[in-house]
């Protein structure tokens, strides 16, 4: 083990420098990270959902600056059409679309598929970067809980409807934003939704990350790497406005230590950008290095070949998408 293996091993055995800043600004140093700015995606069509703040907007001003044109997708129309103009005038880059669409509303993700491939000429990834955080379960129209249907069924819809178009870039990409927190929850498909007498967001939260890493790699299993490439990401402990609005006294307690927008979009942005990412598929990463999806023996044991298995099934299902 060379030394910059050991700082990157020490930090995540203490869990907290990795998540924090303090992760990615010594890990950016000892490992010698090539500035996003260096990258030059001129040509290059990205998809990036939940691009109105946070990361996603934060990786959207980055792939702009970097010369890509980017569709960006959100709920709210103003909010969309007003962070595409800002962003325009800020990163100097005008090839950015806005395209409104609920992740959670499976008609509403159909037609986006549909205006993206309209809009964009080949496409060569996307962001599933949109999410939510509920303090009482609420349910789409097809009765599916909030929480999963835009973590976990409408991405696997979008990217199912997406699939064409990423393959004829060869290989295209498609990169989930996921959390830490899933390393609290077990993967499961019984219990994937909770019921009403038992929610708690920050639970359902962390099942649905479960749910979209564990899809990440078995979209790697299923589709060639040299047609799409899979890859999700683990952003660090982030100041955004999801966690103000969702867990407010953490982001009091941690807010000296949490990262940026920028710093927690970085390793999202780059594998958008990089080319040698496409060596590999199906990694989980945080700070521009492959972690295990794993760190507790109760979680690994519920990663049965089976319960994979059913959640696919699950996904396609719900989603009203053929199986890759």
């Amino acid at each position: 083990m060379n030394s910059n293996d050991a700082i990157d091993a020490a930090l995540e055995f203490m869990v907290l420098p990795s998540f924090t800043r303090i992760g990615s600004l010594v890990r950016s140093r000892t490992d010698s990270w090539q500035a996003l700015d260096e990258y030059d995606l001129s040509g290059r069509r990205v998809v990036v959902t939940g691009a109105t703040s946070g990361l996603g907007r934060a990786a959207t001003a980055q792939l702009l600056i970097c010369g890509a044109e980017v569709a960006i997708i959100g709920r709210d129309r103003g909010r969309l059409e007003s962070t595409a103009r800002a962003l325009a005038e800020t990163t100097g880059n005008p090839k950015i679309v806005p395209i409104v669409c609920d992740m959670g509303d499976l008609q509403q993700v159909e037609v986006a598929a549909r205006t993206i491939t309209n809009s964009l000429d080949g496409l060569d990834a996307v962001l599933h970067n949109a999410g939510v955080l509920m303090n009482d379960r609420t349910d789409n129209a097809a009765g599916i809980e909030t929480t999963v249907a835009v973590h976990v069924v409408g991405p696997f819809a979008l990217t199912n409807h997406l699939l064409p178009a990423l393959r004829a870039r060869r290989p295209g990409r498609v990169i989930t934003m996921s959390s830490g927190g899933m390393y609290t929850a077990p993967l499961t498909v019984d219990g994937l939704q909770m019921s009403k007498e038992s929610y708690r967001g920050t639970e359902q939260y962390a099942l649905a990350k479960r749910a979209q890493v564990t899809l990440n790699e078995m979209w790697a299993g299923r589709i060639q790497s040299i047609e799409v490439i899979f890859h999700a990401v683990h952003p660090g402990w982030a100041d955004t406005p999801g966690v103000a609005d969702s867990l407010p006294t953490f982001g009091r307690i941690m807010s000296p230590l949490l990262r940026t927008p920028d710093e927690g979009a970085d390793t999202m942005t780059w594998l958008t950008a990089d080319d040698a990412v496409c060596a590999s598929s199906g990694g989980f990463w945080l700070d521009r290095r492959v972690r295990p999806i794993h760190r507790l023996a109760r979680t690994r044991r519920s990663d049965t070949p089976d319960r994979r298995q059913r959640l696919w099934d699950w996904c396609v299902e719900a989603s009203g998408t053929a199986s890759a």
